[in-house]
């Protein structure tokens, strides 16, 4: 059985992050075949157009991981009703020099979980205009806006039984789809 590797990037560094335990949380959702691999995005270098030329070794290393993915998964918190810099950091990193976007043609997800009522909604839409223009075919519908409630996860990280698991359920199944429609 051949392996579709997803490249996770989770635009929270915090270590207990939200975010990071619903990528956790997601692989378990999705099918054996899918190998979700979480991306390092705290060392990259504050972008500067300056080093397009000499780009350093965490950006390469990024590129590289991206460029070997079949598909990526945007997990986000949301920040000021927007996303994260650091998140924005390695998009511009990884897009950079122009015409040489680790980016550009690979079908993603985006999802969120914020202790905010809205969930992730405004970082999302954000994120989502960043994508397009880097010629990221984005997964539309449906959307998931979570808002982390005691509850949501179980003890071993999992998404807890009930109507949020069988949301992610059907999220997940709508984004495996879409990727393989993209392979």
């Amino acid at each position: 059985m051949s392996q579709t590797r997803i490249a996770v990037i989770v635009g929270s560094l915090r270590k207990d992050s939200f975010n990071r335990k619903l990528a956790l949380a997601i692989a378990h959702l999705a099918p054996s075949d899918f190998n979700f691999e979480h991306l390092r995005i705290d060392d990259l270098p504050l972008y500067n157009q300056d080093d397009d030329g000499n780009q350093a070794p965490a950006v390469k290393r990024l590129k590289s991981e991206i460029a070997a993915s079949q598909g990526l998964l945007f997990v986000t918190p949301e920040y000021n009703r927007s996303l994260p810099g650091v998140l924005k950091n390695a998009i511009d990193n990884a897009s950079r020099p122009y015409g040489q976007s680790a980016w550009a043609g690979k079908p993603a997800g985006v999802i969120g979980v914020s202790v905010g009522a809205i969930g992730t909604a405004a970082a999302q839409q954000h994120l989502r205009n960043v994508l397009a223009y880097l010629d990221v075919p984005t997964l539309g519908q449906p959307e998931a806006f979570l808002q982390n409630k005691e509850g949501l996860f179980d003890d071993k990280g999992h998404i807890a039984e009930g109507g949020t698991k069988k949301f992610l359920q059907t999220w997940v199944d709508k984004y495996v789809a879409w990727i393989k429609s993209h392979a």
